[in-house]
């Protein structure tokens, strides 16, 4: 019964600044990696950061440098801060939580928010 709700997505000018929040409730025990992917119109769903349970993280070429991804394990949260923000960037935003819930593994997501940014 885990429930993601994504917010902070809008719309924003070339070179502004949006931070994305996904919260986890429900049954969890514990929380794996949370991952946050993009989905641009007329492309594939793509990762974009990933951070695990221990802090480490990884991005996409593309965003390396401008986007930030952390975690609050208190709240069962993940943030992905991005700053210098390009038209590039415009997509639907979706994370992805690993989470154990009822002493099982199982993945997540996100319903999506938008992420428009205009030159």
């Amino acid at each position: 019964q885990v429930q993601l709700v994504e917010s902070g997505g809008g719309l924003v000018q070339a070179g502004g600044s949006l931070r994305l929040s996904c919260s986890a409730s429900g049954s969890i025990s514990s929380i794996n990696r949370m991952v946050w992917y993009r989905q641009a119109p007329g492309k594939q769903r793509e990762l974009v950061a990933l951070i695990t349970s221990g802090g480490n993280t990884n991005y996409a070429d593309s965003v390396k440098g401008r986007f930030t991804i952390s975690r609050d394990n208190a709240k069962d949260t993940v943030y992905l801060q991005m700053n210098s923000l390009k038209p590039e960037d415009t997509a639907v935003y979706y994370c992805n939580v690993a989470a154990i819930s009822d002493y099982k593994m199982n993945y997540y997501w996100g319903q999506g928010t938008q992420v428009t940014v205009s030159s």
